[in-house]
C-alpha cells in the first residue's frame, strides 16, 4: 500500500471514530439531576457547619464507618473527626477571624445509591485589624453512599494545592 493511500484510508477511518466527549460536570451540566441537587446542597451545607464546628453538621455528613483521609497523608475515623470538632467547637471563638469555605469546579457522578463528588475547596480566613485573609485551596473527593434513604459520605481524600508563589 502507497503511503499516500494508507494516509487517505487513515484520516477516513478518523473521521467515522466518534469524538471522546469529557463528563459533564455541575458547572457544565445545565440541568442537574435531583440527587446532584440534593448532594451540592448537602455540600455546601456541611461547609457552612464545618466554618462554625457545628457538632451536628458534621454528624449528619459523616457516616460512622466513614475513612477520612487528609492531606498530610493521616487517615481517621468518625469517633476521631468528631472528637477534634467536639474541642474546637467548645474552646472560644476568636471573635477577630471569620473562616468561610466554598466549593468550586464541583464534578459528580452518580451510580445509583452511589455518588463521587470532587471539587476545589477554598479556605477563607479573615482577620479584622486590616490584615490580608488567608486563602488555601484544597482538592477534595468524596463517596456518598444512601442507605436508608439517606446520603452520608463514607470514604473522603483532601489533597492541598501548593500556594502558588507571587512575583
Amino acid at each position: 500500500m502507497s503511503t499516500k493511500l494508507f494516509v487517505a484510508v487513515l484520516a477516513f477511518v478518523l473521521i467515522l471514530l466518534p469524538a471522546p466527549r469529557p463528563h459533564p460536570s455541575l458547572r457544565q451540566t445545565t440541568a442537574l439531576s435531583a440527587t446532584a441537587r440534593e448532594l451540592t446542597d448537602m455540600l455546601n451545607q456541611f461547609l457552612q457547619d464545618a466554618a462554625r464546628n457545628n457538632v451536628s453538621g458534621f454528624d449528619r455528613f459523616f457516616a460512622d464507618d466513614v475513612i477520612y483521609t487528609h492531606s498530610a497523608g493521616t487517615v481517621t475515623n468518625k469517633a476521631d473527626i468528631m472528637k477534634s470538632v467536639s474541642a474546637s467547637a467548645s474552646r472560644a471563638a476568636r471573635p477577630d477571624t471569620t473562616t468561610k469555605y466554598s466549593a468550586e469546579d464541583i464534578t459528580l457522578h452518580e451510580y445509583g445509591d452511589t455518588a463521587i463528588v470532587a471539587f476545589r475547596l477554598v479556605s477563607d480566613v479573615e482577620h479584622t485589624g486590616g490584615t490580608s485573609p488567608i486563602i488555601t485551596n484544597y482538592r477534595n473527593t468524596g463517596t456518598f453512599l444512601r442507605r436508608n434513604g439517606k446520603w452520608q459520605v463514607i470514604a473522603w481524600q483532601s489533597t492541598k494545592i501548593p500556594d502558588t508563589p507571587t512575583k
